[in-house]
């Protein structure tokens, strides 16, 4: 016990976490400021973090990391917390009529960007083709946190934004299976699969991911409503139990424990359980506290003396990936169902931002053996890092040139839910944008379906009740007090009027 004692003292001691409470502290308070110059910018905050780490590490400030091991088990899970936050903030209403087109590019479009670029990467580098395709599935996947940082202020057509969002939650699981199979293949001696086996074996892998999450989420939600309901936050921290839960028992029948993970969390987030705003406040701070720590830790990893070197290729690859593989994956993926516009497509194939998944997915040969793959870390750095700049701020501009940034969004509002769950209420705040038709339009003349009211305006830096004369301005924010039965209406509703005006219902 004695040795045991001494052992774990020379490991850490009170000064060396003093060290680490005192970096810890500023870099959170920096990354919590950044997030006011991320959202002036245009530019997602992590881009600020990544640079964080650089600053901090060995390159600069002499902080040494260099674990790819720690980093892939880390970076795990901060991804597990990720998903979890995007799973219980997500409204499966807005979301049921693009999960087929999103599922489809989740797979088969994750399928053909990868062949597009392992294809490029063979012609031009160039590499084998085990470690092209490697190349190829780890910079296939789309980033949630960087898409959604820079298109908070853009109002989107909902089916848009919902293809968008269930994307981001459903391609880092087949994207993971890919890069671990690939990354086997690559070790000498390793086992092979043929496109067949990895098929089959990707399906089933994701069908038990997504079985777990359906029967985590759904019993855990009705035991957790049961035992500890009185409690906002106990329920809170069952809520994000329940999801990492998921994972850890997808993970370990061997399905994919991220699919289990965000499918957990969205079937949690839409149970209707009570304190709805209390556990999506406590996921969304440890989502951002995931990010934080994660996007640090690679910029930690990265050594910017060898960086350099891959800036040719990586704008290489990068230009592939933005400009053929992702619209072609885009196109293939949704031309079947029909409810996009060319002008959507074009927006979704733009907005495939890569983020902290495709470099925490370039750790997993370096962690496997997978021989002379060093150097596939600093290029996906590289990569994610110029085309984040090039693509973020441009895709507002982008929206409003394709003339798909709606005039009005609306949002739900997180409340107390207790009582609002047993009086079956809901309620939703409106921002009326600079091209809405609501502009000029009476509070009379809104005509909301039954059971909903306009209970309150903000307009610039006062807010008052209206009257049934009360007139709407550009700019003008607003609630609506619904029940839950006529909420989907008075959506609808408002969104008619806002693109057709006070004529909407002759028109």
């Amino acid at each position: 016990m004695t040795a045991l004692m001494s052992a774990t003292s020379s490991e850490i001691t009170l000064d060396d976490l003093t060290r680490v409470l005192l970096v810890g502290s500023v870099v959170l308070l920096v990354a919590v400021a950044a997030v006011r110059l991320s959202i002036r910018s245009g530019m997602p905050s992590l881009l600020i973090y990544l640079g964080l780490g650089l600053l901090l590490g060995k390159g600069v400030l002499g902080i040494e990391f260099d674990s790819a091991s720690t980093t892939r088990v880390l970076g795990y899970a901060a991804l597990v917390l990720i998903l979890a936050e995007g799973g219980l903030t997500t409204s499966w209403q807005k979301i049921r009529g693009a999960v087929a087109p999103a599922a489809v590019l989740a797979t088969v479009g994750v399928v053909v960007s990868v062949l597009v670029v392992a294809v490029a990467v063979h012609a031009f580098l160039p590499l084998s083709w085990t470690i092209s395709l490697l190349i190829g599935a780890i910079v296939s996947s789309t980033d949630a946190a960087a898409v959604f940082a820079v298109l908070r202020n853009v109002p989107l057509p909902r089916r848009l934004s919902a293809v968008l969002e269930a994307e981001s939650g459903f391609n880092d699981a087949p994207v993971v299976i890919l890069v671990v199979a690939f990354a086997a293949q690559g070790v000498p001696g390793g086992a092979t699969h043929t496109w067949y086996e990895l098929a089959g074996l990707a399906t089933l892998e994701l069908a038990g991911g997504l079985a777990v999450g359906l029967a985590v989420g759904w019993l855990g939600g009705q035991v957790l409503r049961r035992v500890v309901s009185t409690s906002s936050a106990l329920f809170s921290i069952g809520i994000l139990a329940l999801t990492v839960l998921a994972y850890a028992l997808g993970a370990l029948v061997h399905v994919s424990g991220f699919l289990a993970t965000y499918v957990a969390a969205l079937v949690l987030g839409n149970l209707n359980l009570p304190h709805r705003a209390s556990f999506r406040s406590f996921a969304n701070a440890m989502g951002w506290i995931a990010q934080i720590g994660l996007f640090v830790m690679l910029g930690l990893l990265a050594d910017p003396r060898r960086l350099g070197g891959q800036v040719v290729p990586a704008i290489l690859i990068g230009l592939v990936l933005l400009l053929l593989a992702r619209p072609l994956s885009v196109w293939v993926s949704t031309v079947w169902f029909g409810f996009l516009t060319w002008r959507q497509q074009v927006f979704l194939s733009w907005a495939g931002l890569r983020g902290a998944v495709p470099i925490v997915l370039a750790t997993v040969p370096l962690t496997m053996g997978t021989p002379n793959t060093e150097w596939i870390f600093d290029l996906v750095f590289v990569l994610v890092f110029i085309f984040i700049i090039v693509q973020a701020p441009t895709l507002g501009w982008m929206a409003r040139g394709l003339r798909l940034s709606e005039g009005v969004a609306a949002v739900d509002v997180d409340l107390e839910s207790v009582p609002l769950v047993e009086i079956g209420a809901d309620i939703i705040q409106v921002t009326i944008g600079a091209d809405s038709r609501l502009h000029g339009v009476a509070l009379f003349e809104l005509r909301l379906p039954r059971g909903s009211h306009v209970a309150l305006v903000v307009r610039g830096s006062s807010s008052f009740v209206p009257d049934r004369h009360t007139t709407f301005r550009h700019g003008d924010r607003f609630l609506v007090v619904t029940t839950a039965q006529a909420k989907e209406r008075a959506e609808r509703r408002i969104r008619a009027v806002s693109h057709g005006g006070r004529l909407a219902d002759w028109k």
